[in-house]
């Protein structure tokens, strides 16, 4: 695997983020008064997070915090091992926890309430969690993508929505990644949920299946394994679950420069992932924690995400200039319940397997 493989599956393969200060937000943080200027806390974060050095340095500088990151697996996994040690947690404030397992975190009584002030800089519809037990930081919407220009090889226009897939003329152009072993994949079958309704998905799974729909263990098996459209994949399929910053992100890590990326973002198939931070319950730093939280939300932080992540910002700050000329921002992507994916996702994705696996 090249180097730029690697760099662009750690920022894409998963569930998403991280925050920071401007230097006009520094002036306005002041240390933690209960524990002083030597305070150091930690945050747990799943394994794509990343942040630039100076960011944190802004944040020590203004409050004498040092903030610890303890990478902790993926999202799933940094989940399980804060519901293991609920009480007497790792660390003080966890970061990544998204909108497909947000109820269970909040069932498992993990987090203190705490309501920043810097949300009133964010739009409503990302507050999740009326009690404010987390706080949203950043989206990433998973989404189809297909390959320019194997689609015009083909003599097929770009899907419009998901419904277009179960066409024959786009047999063998699709892979999805397995729900079961995938944040993106479970994404997808979540769109396809809230598009055809609890009982209509299995249909249309059906009906890809018959157009030889093809599934991937994950995402960089199937973005770099079977879509066309990657940069130094063999695949020959054009369209691929992934995500609406992927076309930036083959225009940064291009060997040569690129005027217009190679691929593009269905938009109209779209679904909504928000990750957001809580302050972990049994912390013994909680104000320290609550200024980490507000800066997670500043300008310096949110400016810093879109390049490192590769997720978008929460407030409105400048986005990179690759993100607004090869990016998509769907206006109206799907989005279920929280409460809805928690009682229904293990059936869902037992469901699928049996339709599309055996």
């Amino acid at each position: 695997m090249t180097s730029t493989r690697r760099t662009l599956s750690a920022l894409l393969a998963a569930s998403l983020v991280v925050a920071a200060c401007g230097d006009d937000d520094a002036e306005t943080t002041t240390p933690d008064p209960e524990h002083g200027a030597a305070t150091s806390i930690t945050m747990l974060t799943h394994d794509s997070f990343d942040v630039s050095e100076e960011v944190l340095a802004a944040f020590t500088e203004a409050t004498g915090i040092t903030v610890e990151l303890l990478p902790s697996g993926d999202a799933g996994s940094m989940l399980n091992q804060a519901i293991l040690t609920k009480g007497s947690p790792q660390g003080d404030v966890l970061f990544g926890v998204d909108s497909t397992f947000l109820s269970r975190a909040l069932d498992e009584d993990l987090f203190l309430a705490y309501e920043s002030p810097a949300l009133e800089d964010v739009d409503e519809s990302l507050v999740l969690d009326p009690e404010h037990r987390v706080t949203p930081i950043d989206t990433g919407d998973v989404c189809l993508n297909y390959d320019k220009a194997g689609l015009a090889e083909a003599g097929l226009e770009p899907p419009a929505d998901l419904a277009d897939l179960a066409d024959p003329a786009y047999a063998g152009t699709l892979v999805v990644e397995n729900p079961a072993t995938s944040s993106p994949g479970l994404a997808y079958l979540l769109a396809t949920v809230a598009e055809f309704g609890e009982d209509g998905w299995q249909d249309h799974w059906r009906a890809l299946r018959a157009n030889d729909v093809e599934v991937a263990a994950g995402w960089e098996e199937a973005y770099y394994g079977s879509f066309s459209g990657a940069a130094g994949s063999p695949g020959d399929r054009p369209i691929v679950v992934s995500y609406a910053s992927s076309p930036p992100a083959e225009v940064i890590f291009a060997e040569e420069p690129l005027d217009e990326a190679p691929t593009g973002v269905v938009e109209g198939t779209c679904y909504r992932q928000i990750e957001f931070a809580g302050i972990l319950a049994g912390t013994e730093h909680e104000e320290a924690a609550q200024q980490l939280v507000d800066f997670l939300l500043s300008p310096t932080f949110q400016e810093d995400v879109p390049l490192n992540m590769f997720v978008y910002p929460v407030i409105d700050v400048e986005l990179p200039a690759e993100f607004v000329e090869h990016g998509a921002q769907p206006q109206d992507p799907y989005l279920l319940e929280a409460d809805v994916v928690a009682a229904n996702r293990d059936a869902w994705i037992e469901e699928w397997t049996e339709i599309v696996l055996r």
